[in-house]
């Protein structure tokens, strides 16, 4: 009898704590409806502001919300959707550098070797006769001149043309060459982003390892953290379901007027900004890396010692990893990457802790309206910020 009533009396004391955990899940419930309204609400500003489609994932531990705004495709009027791909434009340069540090950790690599050690030739010394490094070309303090400020420098009709060009990687890097050398390999106080190197990168990590770019991203990256929806494009298109990407070029006045870049050579932006991706993979890539499980703990070390840039204080510099102290001010800054390529730009940034990342993805680029922009900046602080 007394071990009935013993049972009894642990059933009724279970009972009394239902009735509490009750509200406790609907105030959950509540705050994250509320944290997905604004969040929708921040995508429909920039939509507003003239941009015809803008995505968003946001991760917070175990918890996630996807929302869209927008159209994906002008001429079918279809709807933008979160799970929508689309191209990640210089968030490539994080997948390249993770790369490099994993031959760096098998010994393939050294960060401080010479670049001629491995690509004999290619690049000349500095007027000091300083030689270009790995980690030089990793955190842009090579001094090396930019390719596509060059491919760029016809305006409208050079973006039009470049839409439809074919590069050697010696080619881009030949094309830097000839531009005045921006400052001596690894000069004190010196930074300047460069796309040529992380073309040189690319070269360094096919030549390391005798297999191509896209099968190392995928053989190390993608396909260990099932990224299945992340590639490294061969061909122009771009396959599966995905965002238009749009530019309003000069003399287009009307929506039916933007210049659609959705199929885009696949060697303008080689090794710098060719990955195709999503917003939830592009949060599991940046979580895997924060949760140490694409490099070892001294490396992600050094992938995360920052520099100043000369893009100001607030816009700091790794080994392919750029940090935002603006996106949440006072409190530490968030760290991940943006990406810009014709038709797209893409964010995608994690909590300094770690514990939170947001990916949002919008159709234009080059001609996106500067209160667009401004716009853009409510999703972070709305996603990543406490």
């Amino acid at each position: 009898m007394r071990r009935r009533t013993a049972a009894v009396s642990a059933l009724l004391a279970a009972a009394a704590l239902v009735p509490a955990a009750v509200p406790a899940a609907a105030a959950q419930a509540d705050r994250d409806g509320g944290r997905n309204a604004a969040l929708q609400q921040a995508l429909d500003g920039i939509v507003a502001e003239g941009v015809p489609g803008a995505i968003a994932e946001v991760r917070d531990g175990n918890r996630f919300w996807r929302v869209g705004s927008g159209v994906a495709d002008l001429r079918d009027g279809r709807q933008a959707k979160p799970g929508d791909r689309f191209r990640a434009g210089s968030v490539t340069k994080t997948f390249v550098a993770t790369v490099v540090l994993q031959l760096v950790d098998e010994g393939r690599l050294g960060l401080d070797d010479p670049l001629g050690r491995h690509l004999p030739g290619l690049v000349p010394d500095g007027d000091d006769g300083a030689p270009v490094t790995v980690r030089q070309l990793l955190g842009h303090t090579s001094g090396i001149p930019n390719y596509t400020d060059v491919l760029r420098s016809g305006g409208d009709d050079a973006v039009r043309k470049l839409q439809r060009s074919h590069y050697t990687p010696r080619e881009l890097v030949g094309i830097a060459l000839k531009e005045p050398r921006v400052f001596n390999p690894g000069q004190p106080g010196k930074w300047a982003y460069s796309n040529t190197n992380y073309v040189l990168l690319a070269m360094l990590i096919e030549k390391a390892t005798g297999r191509t770019l896209d099968h190392q991203i995928d053989r190390r990256i993608v396909r260990p953290l099932h990224l299945t929806d992340t590639t490294v494009p061969t061909s122009a298109r771009l396959p599966g379901r995905h965002l238009n990407g749009y530019e309003r070029l000069q003399g287009e006045t009307a929506p039916a007027d933007f210049t659609d870049f959705t199929d885009f050579s696949p060697t303008a932006f080689w090794g710098p900004g060719n990955i195709v991706s999503t917003a939830a993979d592009l949060n599991r890539f940046y979580r895997a890396l924060a949760d140490g499980k694409l490099l070892p703990p001294h490396l992600w070390q050094e992938m995360r010692t920052l520099r100043e840039t000369d893009r100001g204080p607030e816009r700091m510099y790794g080994l392919g990893l750029e940090s935002r102290a603006a996106y949440c001010p006072g409190e530490k800054p968030v760290w991940g990457h943006t990406g810009s390529v014709p038709g797209y730009s893409t964010f995608s940034f994690t909590s300094a802790d770690g514990e939170r990342q947001v990916t949002l993805a919008v159709n234009t680029s080059l001609t996106m309206p500067e209160k667009a922009g401004k716009a853009a900046l409510k999703v972070f602080t709305t996603s990543l910020c406490k």
